[in-house]
């Protein structure tokens, strides 16, 4: 994010895209509602209507896929009328000119018929955006898991820009992250082509400066994304993989090729706190313990870092995370030990810049949002105040394109999938709660009761579901919430999985799976 969490509660409009934020993040959902209680706007663009849309001036019930046709024509609208915070322009940005042609076309009446809106609700929206004080975009997965996920996200900072609200309080572009540490493991360097601080590993001043203080030689290559390895282990290219703390035979797209995968891949290690689908398929399993049996950090959403600590033993032979790391590394030759966290925190201070002035007697009674550079720093509240990490933020034409698979005779709905508030993730912890399995016990497709008719399904039926790489028998649940050729499957189960459905096709730059999109079939049973 760039601007803190509690901001929200001062933000004039709160623009929510790809986001069903009361289920997926119910803090800053709470804060959302705070925030309209305080006067507040807010606009949802969503192919659900979801809880938070009841509250909306605007909600924009669009189709699946459609975002940057919807903000390239927010931004039509903002220009046509005059809008646009000039002087945010002049002074902080360049290659507007590249914008400017690129939206001309993208009219409302033009959008809302690739986006299956109104035009005026259109016209509505863009015009409550651009003039508000301090208005926040908020977006999650619902921008991002799409074949063009990197173009929607570059089309929310264009708008961004465009209404001069970045670098400033209560405002800013605020991607939430999927889980709780997400934030902090990219950090850490936890992506293929980055070091701690994402400092790139083809720098050779990088290359060198993590060569001399960790004593070794490495490599400038980058590497891959996990669906690259998938297809790379698939073919036979990688023999060994080791999973920590993920579990992609529910996570990831098309489960079948990646239970082939796993079924085939020469050697498996599998460290995580549970039993769960994935590790079935490990030769090693190695257990890890659980949040509350070791010290650490969690780096969240709002780039806060915040410490954690050990409230029990762990269970049976499990031992935390790095103590395990670091025992693999000494066995595989590499000579260094850490006696605590902390030690392993003044390293990570050492080499990354933002992380510089952090520590844990720092973190001892509130968290520090980076970047903090050194230690008289008090951290960073909002980024981008005065200016951009790379000078003047830059501009970028994006045209609409579908998503990689269409809708067509054989295959005539849409399927988008997400999550619900009483689980979390692949439910390898929160599937273990009775009470939350009381509230949602089994999986489900919500679809269109107009559709429903047509197919001869009633509430409760089970229908099958079929894609081009598999099919779920999956109980129907009769809902307004999506459109007539949308239907909406939870990720979490592993029975009647969703992603036995969904298209691994990739964001050529990102490299993240088009998890929100692809076209199935719908038969009664």
């Amino acid at each position: 994010m760039t601007n803190g969490i509690n901001e929200i509660l001062n933000t004039d409009v709160i623009f929510i895209l790809g986001s069903n934020t009361t289920e997926n993040h119910p803090v800053i959902g709470a804060k959302i509602r705070q925030a309209r209680l305080n006067g507040a706007k807010i606009i949802v663009a969503e192919p659900r209507k979801i809880d938070l849309a009841k509250d909306a001036e605007v909600f924009l019930k669009i189709k699946p896929g459609t975002n940057t046709a919807l903000l390239n024509a927010l931004m039509n609208v903002v220009l046509e009328e005059g809008l646009q915070d000039k002087e945010f322009i002049a002074e902080r940005t360049e290659n507007f000119e590249e914008l400017e042609a690129a939206v001309k076309k993208y009219t409302p009446e033009y959008a809302a018929g690739i986006c299956e809106v109104s035009a005026e609700d259109i016209r509505k929206a863009a015009r409550l955006y651009a003039s508000a004080e301090k208005a926040s975009i908020i977006y999650c997965m619902g921008i991002t898991q799409h074949s063009t996920g990197v173009n929607n996200v570059m089309s929310i900072s264009n708008l961004a820009m465009l209404c001069g609200n970045l670098g400033k309080e209560s405002s800013g572009v605020n991607p939430l992250r999927g889980q709780n540490n997400v934030q902090g493991s990219c950090d850490m360097g936890a992506l293929p082509n980055v070091f701690p601080g994402y400092q790139p590993v083809a720098k050779p001043e990088v290359i060198e400066k993590f060569e001399a203080a960790w004593n070794v030689k490495l490599s400038s290559k980058p590497g891959l994304t996990v669906p690259e390895m998938m297809k790379a282990a698939g073919e036979g290219s990688i023999k060994f993989m080791y999973i920590m703390g993920e579990n992609p035979m529910v996570s990831d797209p098309d489960t079948n090729h990646v239970k082939h995968v796993l079924e085939h891949v020469d050697f498996l290690v599998v460290q995580d706190i549970f039993m769960t689908e994935t590790a079935e398929y490990a030769d090693v399993i190695l257990p890890a313990a659980a949040f509350a049996e070791k010290d650490g950090t969690f780096s969240n959403t709002e780039r806060r870092v915040q410490r954690v600590r050990k409230a029990v033993e762990p269970a049976g032979s499990a031992k935390a995370d790095w103590v395990i790391l670091m025992e693999l590394m000494n066995k595989l030759g590499y000579d260094k030990s850490y006696n605590s966290p902390d030690e392993i925190m003044d390293e990570i201070a050492s080499v990354t810049p933002s992380y510089g002035g952090i520590s844990y007697d720092r973190l001892e009674c509130v968290g520090i949002q980076w970047p903090c550079p050194n230690k008289e720093h008090a951290g960073t509240p909002y980024l981008h105040k005065g200016s951009f990490s790379r000078g003047k933020g830059l501009f970028k034409g994006i045209e609409h394109k579908d998503s990689a698979e269409t809708t067509d005779k054989e295959y005539p709905f849409i399927l988008t999938t997400g999550r619900v508030l009483y689980h979390y993730h692949t439910r390898t912890m929160t599937g273990r709660v009775d009470g939350l399995n009381a509230k949602v016990s089994e999986n489900y497709a919500e679809i269109n009761p107009a559709a429903a008719a047509k197919l001869g399904v009633g509430e409760g039926d089970v229908i099958k579901i079929t894609s081009r790489r598999g099919t779920v028998d999956i109980k129907a649940r009769l809902t307004e919430k999506v459109n007539e050729n949308v239907v909406f499957i939870p990720f979490h189960f592993a029975e009647a999985s969703a992603n036995v459905l969904t298209n691994s096709e990739l964001d050529p730059v990102s490299k993240t799976p088009e998890l929100k999109v692809c076209a199935v079939a719908i038969q009664a049973k």
